[in-house]
């Protein structure tokens, strides 16, 4: 509605750029409009730097490398990983972290193992 719609809460964007790796935004889940962005050497740094955190929900790549793009995705700690893209939750998409962003998925086509009760039977006979 239009009175909820003017009721929230909005908060500036918030880019921070900066190498100080010890500051508690560094090891914070962030959920609001806020980039941090760190400088790196190289590919193995970034990685580094990237799962050095206790969280692993969404990583995102920006690269024009293809080959850098899957080498890297597969080395993230992270549920879901975009690459080239700014938007990957849609309800067609598994969403869930691991780490301490959580286990499990919800939506997509595994979302609905979670409502499942598997079980297995094996006669010998």
């Amino acid at each position: 509605s239009k009175q909820w719609y003017q009721r929230r809460v909005r908060a500036p964007r918030v880019i921070l750029c900066g190498e100080d790796t010890d500051i508690p935004l560094f090891h914070t889940e962030i959920f609001g409009p806020v980039a941090p962005i760190y400088f790196f050497s190289d590919e193995k740094e970034a990685v580094r730097l990237a799962n050095s955190t206790r969280y692993g929900l969404q990583a995102y790549i920006f690269t024009r490398d293809l080959a850098q793009s899957w080498r890297v995705s597969e080395e993230l700690e992270y549920g879901m990983v975009a690459v080239n893209e700014g938007v990957i939750s849609t309800a067609n998409n598994p969403f869930g972290g691991w780490k301490e962003s959580g286990i499990g998925r919800e939506a997509g086509h595994v979302g609905i193992h979670e409502f499942q009760e598997d079980k297995l039977i094996c006669f010998g006979l």
